[in-house]
């Protein structure tokens, strides 16, 4: 027999009216705003498949917004995000394709300009009931929920790299719930994605980005 939690019958709370096509592609874009680690500039969102077909009629494109200019699905500034990105200063634009890269109906690229000139590509994808998988961020294959608080770790493909970073996770008395690496090829950029049962601070995420030299770069996320 099939066993239901609790969210999978009432749902996400979120901004409708719809949890796959607003709240999402609100968290989706959320998420792309941490990764991104700093205020938006300029964004250019894509939006693929179902997003592109149905999106604009269920809001997918201001959620999509909403969520690089730091507003949660379910704030009600959501159905705003428009009008917000103009106050802000922020430029952006819509582009709408029919086939998406990927193995889901709804899918969006986040490309971000940040005030420091720093560009962050996301791309991935609402699944169902505000639940989304981000598969690709700055061009490296990932697989990532946002279900857990996250330290997102740049480094080089280095010996030693990870056993620096989970070692000063460990002394720490952080527990790591879940870790992936990736990488772009042997000796090249990787990434960590390293999930844990607590929030990381910002102090020990410092004490990260300084434990080896080949760590390039250090990014936490809350639990979405």
């Amino acid at each position: 027999m099939q066993v239901f939690k609790t969210f999978d019958i009432i749902g996400p709370r979120m901004i409708g009216p719809s949890s796959s096509h607003t709240a999402g592609a609100a968290r989706l874009a959320h998420l792309a705003w941490h990764i991104a680690g700093e205020d938006v500039k300029k964004a250019r969102l894509t939006l693929y498949g179902s997003f592109a077909e149905t999106g604009a009629g269920h809001g997918t494109d201001k959620a999509l917004l909403a969520g690089v200019l730091g507003i949660e699905p379910e704030d009600t500034r959501l159905r705003f995000a428009l009008l917000l990105a103009k106050e802000a200063g922020v430029e952006y634009e819509f582009l709408f394709e029919a086939d998406a890269p990927g193995p889901y109906a709804c899918m969006a690229r986040i490309h971000i300009e940040g005030h420091t000139g720093q560009i962050t590509d996301v791309l991935g994808a609402s699944i169902g009931g505000g639940n989304i998988r981000i598969t690709n961020i700055n061009g490296l294959e990932v697989e990532y929920t946002g279900e857990y608080p996250t330290v997102l770790v740049q480094h080089l493909d280095m010996r030693g790299a990870i056993s620096a970073v989970t070692g000063v996770l460990f002394a720490a008395g952080i527990n790591v719930a879940g870790m992936r690496v990736f990488r772009q090829a042997k000796g090249q950029i990787a990434c960590m994605m390293i999930e844990t049962d607590t929030a990381v601070s910002d102090a020990l995420c410092k004490q990260v980005r300084t434990c080896s030299d080949a760590v390039l770069d250090v990014r936490t996320i809350d639990k979405h």
